[in-house]
């Protein structure tokens, strides 16, 4: 019987670049160097001078790219960003929205490697967030599970989701879909504005295949940066290693 390669924890640590500018992101890749493998690009920095020549570098340099702008528009124009997203060379790429668009987005990509995530709930949200939406028969468990099953039936590659559900998403869809869950926080972390967190050990236990960090890396409580984004990978290297 053939043994499954081991999981290196460093490749799926996304480190995210939610900073004021391209500068301070470029001063942090500097810091974290080899510690951090896979990067992530938000809305911060979307419109920030000089973020299509950080992408580049990062990809020219063997890091991947995280595009996270959550694509959410009518088929045709979401098919045309998407498709122009994998002519960048990014690995991943958000987006959003129903069926149709998320078809359209998975025909844009093609052949590339780009793989596309469909957010679910964000973690900053509870119940009375989505109550407040109109979702007010539903908890946020219940959609994650049903845009779950949305994006697999359209085709994604994966969602965007808590750990609190990773679990339960790899079961309904038989370990179809890759789960990347931000919200994450180290056990005495702040919070910050999260609402449904888990720890790194907890969210890889739970079935996520790639944890999104940022405060807690970008502005650790303390030590540096590198030191914060080495133990978050020690902790998820234990959690992948343990038996399942």
């Amino acid at each position: 019987m053939a043994t499954q390669k081991r999981i290196d924890a460093r490749d799926r640590l996304i480190v995210a670049l939610d900073l004021p500018d391209v500068s301070a992101a470029r001063r942090l890749i500097d810091d974290l160097g080899e510690a951090v493998r896979f990067y992530k690009i938000g809305l911060s920095l979307q419109l920030a001078s000089g973020v299509g020549e950080l992408i580049d570098d990062l990809i020219k340099s063997g890091r991947k790219v995280f595009l996270d702008y959550k694509y959410y528009d009518i088929p045709e124009t979401l098919a045309k960003a998407v498709g122009r997203a994998a002519k960048l060379g990014v690995s991943f790429l958000t987006i959003h929205g129903s069926s149709p668009i998320i078809r359209a987005a998975v025909r844009a990509k093609g052949e590339s490697d780009l793989k596309l995530f469909t957010v679910t709930v964000l973690t900053s949200m509870d119940i009375d967030d989505i109550r407040e939406m109109g979702y007010s028969m539903h908890t946020p468990e219940d959609l994650v599970l049903y845009r779950s099953r949305m994006a697999l039936q359209a085709g994604c590659d994966g969602v965007i989701a808590s750990g609190r559900e990773a679990k339960q998403i790899k079961e309904l869809t038989q370990g179809k879909l890759l789960v990347v869950t931000p919200g994450i926080r180290p056990d005495g972390s702040s919070a910050d504005d999260q609402k449904r967190t888990t720890s790194p050990r907890e969210a890889i236990s739970h079935g996520a295949d790639y944890l999104v960090v940022g405060r807690p890396i970008t502005q650790p409580a303390e030590g540096t940066p590198r030191q914060a984004a080495q133990g978050i990978a020690d902790e998820m290297q234990a959690a992948f290693d343990a038996p399942r």
